[in-house]
């Protein structure tokens, strides 16, 4: 009979003078790294499998350090916490060089896995991103419970975006930005970014990797015959992220590849067939002028519908302002890296797309939420169930000087006890990392009353009814105004401060 030996504990101190201790006991490994947990398992210690190198030594004492302070030691530190899987400090032990990581958050661990009682047994691991960007696996194997609404998505995408954009602004790009480093949680509306500490930094520290299939830009792609050194292989850098976060925003919306689609490069060779679709014939399965990559519907899974039929969900249901980023993307950009959009303006048309849903009238919509067309016949296009009713739709405007207001091509879509934020009331006020527990009070809410649609104050001090000019209505603090067709109302008579227009749509 075999004796278990308790494996032992060891204590280290980091580069920067940090007590670290692990469970001499491996619990994971990736393709360059060993982990091992710390004995109440709130970090862990993941060492190199190689021998370090000056540059990998240095590379992560400036991730450790420099640029670790520079992210989480300003306005808004905090909130990367939350986000970013970031390595806190550097160790070597037996020759070999480590990072200390946090442990991962509970919600990014399966609660309960795949259906028929986790047949698949992944009840308790990490909830790596594929297992929700895929139609197939979403509707074969997911248990329901942890597949989280449309909506929830939206907040998903946001925080990958969100980290992406802080990570561009500090000069870092990623390299290997994919579902398999980035987690989440769509129960939650969380993801958080892991593998952080192979970042490049231009110039200084190239990368170790080449990335992700399916996340690779097409750049890359067709330069990996080169060597690293022939300045025309194109190697990952922060507009090599730009191309896999528009994939990545994609795919967590619309369960399916930007690129995968039915047209065949070389019938011969798949490994060439695979170099040509994701490289130098790349091809939009969505492009409106050329549709020889579109998927065949009799080529599609049962458990793929509708979402790989491109003619019944089409990227245009995210709305005008994710539509636009995804055809510079994709058409755009796809061949031309200067021409994708950045992170920022990927965080900054999720954060309006939120702005435009509306929930779903059949209870029994998976998705729960869609963004509202404003058509004569507004339809949920996830499960076809019409929209019925009349529906207050506010156009926003802001102010540049005193008494002139200018249009935000901004829209908020109301719904009932929906709220108002100050974001909506000022366009100074940016529900990201920097928000304030103030700015992020609710100041308003809408509610639905026999057939008529109020707008409740409950901390708009400036909120008053300019419809009429000569005739000017005060909504004080507790009151509640109706909306109607034509309405305009002053939400802020600040610097920035917003004036809406109400439209009335009735469907």
């Amino acid at each position: 009979m075999a004796i278990q030996t308790k494996a032992k504990t060891i204590k280290l101190t980091t580069a920067d003078g940090q007590s670290v201790e692990f469970v001499d006991e491996i619990k994971a490994s990736g393709g360059m790294k060993d982990v091992y947990f710390s004995p109440n398992r709130d970090y862990v210690v993941a060492f190199f499998r190689d021998k370090p190198d000056a540059a990998l030594r240095d590379r992560i004492a400036v991730i450790t350090g420099n640029y670790r302070d520079r992210i989480f030691n300003q306005t808004g530190g905090e909130y990367w916490k939350s986000v970013y899987r970031w390595p806190t400090g550097m160790v070597e032990h037996n020759g070999l060089l480590g990072v200390v990581v946090p442990f991962y958050e509970p919600t990014f661990f399966f609660a309960y896995g795949s259906r028929n009682n986790d047949m698949l047994g992944i009840k308790g691991r990490d909830k790596e991103g594929k297992w929700f960007a895929s139609a197939n696996n979403r509707a074969k194997f997911l248990d329901p419970r942890e597949l989280g609404d449309w909506s929830l998505h939206l907040k998903v995408c946001i925080q990958i975006a969100r980290a992406v954009r802080r990570m561009h602004y500090a000069g870092l790009a990623h390299s290997d930005l994919s579902y398999k480093n980035v987690l989440v949680d769509p129960s939650t509306g969380r993801a958080c970014l892991i593998d952080l500490d192979g970042l490049v930094v231009p110039g200084k520290f190239p990368p170790d990797v080449v990335g992700t299939p399916d996340f690779i830009a097409p750049e890359c792609v067709m330069t990996t015959h080169l060597d690293k050194n022939d300045p025309k292989r194109a190697l990952p850098s922060i507009a090599t992220d730009k191309y896999a976060l528009a994939v990545l925003v994609y795919m967590y919306l619309l369960y399916r590849h930007p690129l995968r689609g039915d047209k065949v490069h070389d019938l011969v060779d798949p490994y060439r067939d695979e170099e040509l679709s994701m490289g130098e014939k790349a091809l939009f399965i969505e492009h409106p002028s050329d549709m020889s990559n579109r998927l065949k519907p009799a080529n599609i899974k049962p458990t793929e519908l509708p979402w790989k039929d491109v003619s019944k969900i089409p990227y245009t249901v995210t709305g005008p302002y994710l539509s636009e980023l995804f055809k510079r993307s994709f058409i755009d950009g796809l061949h031309t890296p200067p021409a994708r959009p950045t992170a920022e303006e990927w965080e900054t048309a999720l954060v309006k797309t939120v702005d435009l849903i509306q929930p779903c009238q059949n209870a029994n919509c998976e998705q729960k939420w869609f963004v509202f067309d404003n058509t004569t016949k507004p339809a949920c296009p996830f499960c076809g169930t019409p929209f019925h009713g009349k529906l207050p739709v506010l156009n926003l405007y802001s102010s540049r000087k005193v008494g002139s207001f200018h249009p935000d091509n901004h829209r908020l879509m109301v719904y009932s006890n929906q709220s108002l934020f100050q974001w909506h009331t000022s366009r100074n006020i940016v529900p990201n990392e920097k928000i304030t527990e103030v700015q992020k009070k609710r100041v308003g809410y809408f509610i639905h009353h026999n057939n008529k649609w109020y707008l409740v104050n409950e901390g708009m001090s400036d909120l008053v009814d300019l419809t009429h000019a000569d005739n000017r209505i005060s909504i004080p603090v507790g009151g509640k105004i109706e909306l109607v067709d034509g309405q305009k109302l002053l939400l802020s008579r600040e610097d920035g401060g917003r004036l809406v227009v109400v439209q009335m749509v009735d469907a």
